[in-house]
């Protein structure tokens, strides 16, 4: 069915998209990348919706004074990540029992 194939594709980039972002300020907050670059600013604004949820759950240790490893933003990684697989299960095992049934029906 092309309608699932779509939605499976659409989630995959939706997922794939926000993983990007949060992945990519955890390699900026890692690298002690200065929030005065519009760039930089610009990444955390766009992923401070998606880890809202996950805020304040694990400590951050920084080293140096200005480096920082986000276990929360790590945490949130993995999360949508099975979130992500999770919806593209059902809705392959949802597109599946329509086949099956639509198969019955001949």
């Amino acid at each position: 069915m092309i309608g699932a194939n779509l939605i499976v594709g659409l989630i995959n980039l939706v997922i794939g998209i926000a993983e990007a972002l949060i992945g990519l300020r955890v390699l900026l907050k890692l690298l002690g990348a200065r929030e005065a670059a519009t760039f930089v600013r610009w990444v955390y604004e766009t992923t401070q919706p998606l880890l809202s949820p996950f805020e304040g759950m694990f400590p951050s240790p920084v080293f140096g004074g200005k480096f920082i490893l986000e276990f929360s933003a790590l945490f949130g990684l993995v999360i949508y990540a099975i979130i992500g697989f999770l919806l593209v299960q059902l809705i392959e095992f949802i597109d599946t029992g329509l086949k099956r049934a639509k198969i019955k029906r001949e």
